[in-house]
């Protein structure tokens, strides 16, 4: 068989002009040199895994599995809870940010060094007190982007399960959240937003019990580690004596430290770049993120014994959407809510808990509750029914799985349905035996309601759809 060369191929392929193609009849090998994966991984650290909650979303690093739906199945049913998109700072966090920054500023630094010589010409992103615990929207991680991106991602994704009818779909009562499902709305439904998608606004009072997106502890019994958690870590005091040392003058101490990365942390919802960021190192990142981690586990995670009691309210009532299949329940059950509604979920499903208590003397590398792959602005969790065909290793049926910021998360205790997923029987079988009773760990008041019934009982009126008049300086709760 004769071998020859074809440059043509080569550049058709678009190999490297320094490799060189050799046809064996109907083959076409590259270079022995050349290898097929690269090596290297570069982004072992990444900025947006180690600022919590505080920043621009970023997908979850995944197991590998494929985010497409097995080749043998189809998504029939796509339930999701989704945080809102990316914000500026809460007024009290802009409070001790504004501390340190005016601490800084009143130091009388003529002239600014090292690390710091940005800031004659840097400024500081809140330039209104109004925009504090408002959605950002400028900036290419703003959070309306965001939030418009992932409506029309969706689409692409699940649009043949929208059959044209009107499609309620859920926020909770808070300014930010709405804002976030009516793009999210905008993006998905598209020129068919202003009739054929309907928001439901659901209160976040604590009166209506279980029947809320946002649902609380009445007994809040467990908040003692929570209370007295580590607010800076020791490479929190190496830095500020680096800040220190090449500014004469300056006299920062490590809780201004953690007030300035907390801000360069929300810098990135505003604006494309942030100096800050530089100005710290990467295990003092990797500190600042641990202590995300470890507020979320202890006030809003499996580290509350009451959290996975909270989160079995979501977790419940979904089970009973997937079992009603999308011919009785729908096929889009799409919700919006906050970071710390959707950690208690994480931790009713049993999954990414950690196998002992996280340290608050150590960071644990390896920790599977990393913040930064759980709820970063934005972040989301989507359960998808699956009607499968049988496979060699599965029969035909129904399965669930979960997909936790775009990445397949494996339930714990069932991965041998098709993509590791888990047939719908053993999946309600295995959470109805395990999940811990709201009403009574939580010592719900019988007046308020027992259970989640808004799903079944939705409005399919657009008068929510939009924004109704301004929205008011620093507003939170709302049901406009």
């Amino acid at each position: 068989m004769t071998s020859f060369l074809i440059s043509g191929i080569v550049c058709a392929l678009g190999l490297s002009s320094s490799v060189t193609a050799v046809a064996y009849g109907d083959s076409v090998q590259k270079s022995a040199t050349e290898k097929q994966f690269s090596q290297e991984f570069p982004e072992g650290y990444s900025f947006l895994k180690h600022i919590g909650g505080n920043g621009p979303y970023s997908e979850r690093r995944s197991y590998g599995i494929s985010r497409d739906p097995p080749d043998s199945c189809a998504v029939d049913q796509v339930i999701m809870i989704k945080r809102h998109g990316e914000r500026y700072p809460l007024a009290s966090t802009g409070e001790s940010i504004e501390t340190s920054l005016a601490k800084l500023y009143g130091a009388g630094v003529t002239e600014w060094k090292g690390d710091l010589a940005f800031l004659d010409e840097w400024k500081y992103y809140v330039s209104n007190k109004c925009w504090y615990e408002a959605e950002t929207y400028s900036g290419p991680y703003a959070g309306l982007l965001d939030a418009y991106h992932h409506g029309a991602t969706y689409r692409d994704r699940y649009g043949d399960l929208w059959n044209g009818d009107v499609t309620p779909f859920f926020s909770s009562g808070y300014s930010r959240v709405i804002n976030t499902a009516r793009k999210f709305g905008e993006g998905f439904f598209g020129y068919n937003y202003s009739t054929d998608a309907a928001l439901n606004i659901i209160s976040e009072s604590e009166t209506l019990g279980a029947n809320s997106l946002t649902p609380v502890c009445y007994n809040d019994n467990d908040t003692d580690t929570c209370d007295n958690l580590p607010t800076t870590m020791p490479v929190f005091k190496v830095a500020a004596a680096r800040l220190n040392a090449q500014n004469s003058g300056l006299k920062l101490n490590e809780t201004d430290i953690y007030n300035l990365m907390t801000m360069a942390s929300f810098e990135l919802n505003n604006r494309a770049f942030s100096d800050w960021i530089n100005v710290f190192t990467q295990d003092e990142w990797v500190a600042f993120g641990y202590l995300g981690d470890l507020s979320y586990y202890y006030c809003a995670g499996p580290g509350d014994k009451n959290m996975a009691a909270v989160g079995a309210v979501y977790v419940n009532a979904t089970l009973s959407l997937l079992n009603e299949g999308p011919e009785k329940a729908g096929p889009l059950i799409f919700n919006f809510a906050h970071d710390t509604d959707i950690t208690p979920i994480v931790a009713a499903l049993g999954i990414l808990i950690p196998s002992e208590d996280l340290p608050l003397d150590r960071i644990p590398f390896g920790n599977p509750y990393s913040i930064g792959d759980i709820v970063p602005m934005g972040g989301h969790l989507t359960i998808e029914r699956l009607s499968c065909n049988a496979t060699a290793m599965s029969e035909k049926g129904t399965y669930v799985r979960l997909v936790l910021n775009e990445a397949v998360v494996p339930f714990n205790k069932c991965q041998s349905g098709p993509g590791y997923s888990c047939s719908l029987d053993d999946y309600t079988s295995i959470l109805k035996e395990e999940l811990p009773d709201y009403l009574t760990t939580c010592k719900v008041p019988k007046s308020y309601p027992q259970y989640l019934d808004f799903w079944w009982n939705a409005n399919t009126t657009t008068d929510l759809n939009y924004q109704q008049g301004p929205i008011g300086c620093q507003e939170g709760y709302t049901m406009s």
